[in-house]
Formats: C-alpha cells, structure tokens, sequence
C-alpha cells in the first residue's frame, strides 16, 4: 500500500483517484471544488492537509502554470515531499517545461514522471488509461504503484522527461483535428440529406471512421454537450501543439484550420461543453439545425 496523493479532481483525475482507491492504496484528492473532495471522501478517499509520507503525487490539472503553482508555488507540494518520492505530471505541457519540472524536482531531491495520459473520463475511472512517459528509471520505479492502477498500457518512451509530453502533442493534434473534421463531415452529411444518426452508424464501419469520430458524434446525435473533454481544452493544446511546431520550423497548417474552429466555438460561448459542440459553428454557419436544438 501506497500514500498517493492526487491533486486535480476533475473528469481526469477523479477516474484516476477512485483507480487508485481501488488498488488499495491510501489516497488524498486535492482540489478547489469542494463537492469533489466530498464525493471523494465519500467512496473513501483522504482529505486535508497531506502527510509528510507520501510516496507519489499525480498532478492532473489544466496547463503547465497550474502544474507550477501547485509544484512550485506558494503552497507548492514539492517542498514537503520526503526524499525519493515521485511527482507524476499528467497535463498537456511543452516538452521544455516537462524538462524544467524535471531538474527542479531534482534539485529538491524528488523524482518527476513525465506522464500526460489519454483515454477520456471512462477509461480513467476504469484505470485503463494510456500513458506516455519519460523519465529516469528511478522515477519509474517510484511512479509504479500509481501506473499500475491507473493505466492499461504505459509507453516508455526514453529516461528523460520531455519525450512523453512530445508524443502528447502528436496526440493532441491528431485528436483535435479529428474531432473537428468529424463535426465537419457529419454538418456537411446534413447538407447532403445524411441524417446525423445515419452518419455515426455507417461512417463508423467504414474506412473514414476514427476513434475520435465514434466517442464524439454520438454526443452530437443525443444533443447532449455535457462536458466530458470541454471545447475549452483545444485551444490550449493545439496552441502548444503550434508553438512547438513554430519552435522546430514546422509548418502545421491542418492544425491551424482546426484551433480555429475551437476558437470560434470558444467566442459562441461554447467553451464550456463538450469539444463535440464544434459542430454547432459549422450548423450555424451552413444554418443547420443540429439533433436537440430548435
């Protein structure tokens, strides 16, 4: 049995901090919703202050100034952190700023995991995740109990941070783009007299499917937008997904369109639904009525 804490009790981290419960482990969620925490406590996790103990921190926040703040910043957790213990960070962040998290923990005598995750909210409450990490065998080593219970398949990808968050960004541009093109296939099926429902149930066996394609566009087909990966998110992803690319010279125009559509999605005051709401700014657009509106 482990001391884990889990900082971040959104759609992410809850799934990851009940997987853990689960295992068998001593858990402790932190975050600013307070009716989180409660439910977490509910199903039997720890809350308050978090013992001086423990062995792993998986830090599931939005970006890499949360992921700062909560490491580094006026409260920051890593200072009290016993020697050899683990921080997992498993937002979406340039591989550069991995690397500095990285050192830093160094310095402080803990090890950092470099360790964004993909599966979506089920997957995570399963602990079936998919995880890309990088980082020292050390911190791997340490990291174990909480890869073991919350992930299907951990990708090893190199014994420094970085090379996990880089293969995150060729994630995320995929992802993003493919949810987009499919909010943009299925509005442009409409103008074709392809019903939505009809669309999710052929192009789903056919060769232009994608998984993005089958979680997303029955979302659109139920006119249900509550917010399992917000439209929010994109902005921010494909943005460092474009930064790093306009580090490395790297044209990425595809995933420009795509921001672009999020963006747009953002500006309607979609931010906060689910990223499949993309698809109300081609319907508006093409003056569609999509399932559930109107």
């Amino acid at each position: 049995m482990s001391n884990i804490a889990v900082i971040g009790l959104g759609s992410m981290g809850f799934g990851m901090a009940s997987s853990c419960l689960r295992a068998g482990h001593r858990v402790w969620g932190v975050d600013l919703n307070a009716d989180a925490v409660a439910r977490f406590v509910g199903e039997g996790g720890q809350a308050g202050d978090l013992p001086a103990d423990l062995d792993a921190v998986s830090v599931v926040v939005l970006n890499a100034g949360q992921t700062e703040a909560v490491l580094f910043g006026e409260d920051g957790i890593v200072a009290g952190l016993k020697p050899g213990a683990v921080v997992l960070g498993h937002a979406t962040v340039p591989p550069a700023f991995a690397r500095e998290m990285a050192a830093r923990c160094g310095e402080a005598g803990v090890h950092y995991l470099d360790a964004p995750i993909s599966g979506g909210a089920a997957k995570a409450a399963s602990g079936e995740l998919s995880i890309m990490a990088s980082g020292t065998a050390e911190a791997f080593a340490a990291a174990g109990p909480v890869l073991e219970a919350t992930a299907a398949t951990v990708f090893e990808l190199g014994d420094a941070a970085g090379a996990g968050s880089a293969m995150k960004a060729v994630n995320q541009l995929l992802a993003g783009v493919h949810i987009a093109t499919m909010a943009e296939a299925l509005t442009f099926g409409m103008t074709q007299g392809v019903a939505p429902e009809k669309f999710v149930e052929v192009i789903s066996k056919c060769a232009g499917t994608s998984w993005m394609l089958e979680n997303r566009a029955p979302h659109i087909v139920a006119g249900d937008y509550t917010p399992l990966s917000q439209v929010n998110i994109w902005p921010k992803d494909l943005g460092i997904v474009l930064d790093i690319a306009r580090d490395a010279k790297f044209a990425a125009p595809i995933t420009a369109a795509a921001l672009q559509q999020f963006l747009a999605a953002a500006g309607q005051g979609l931010g906060g639904e689910d990223d499949a709401a993309v698809a109300k700014v081609y319907a508006r657009n093409a003056g569609l009525t999509l399932p559930g509106e109107g």
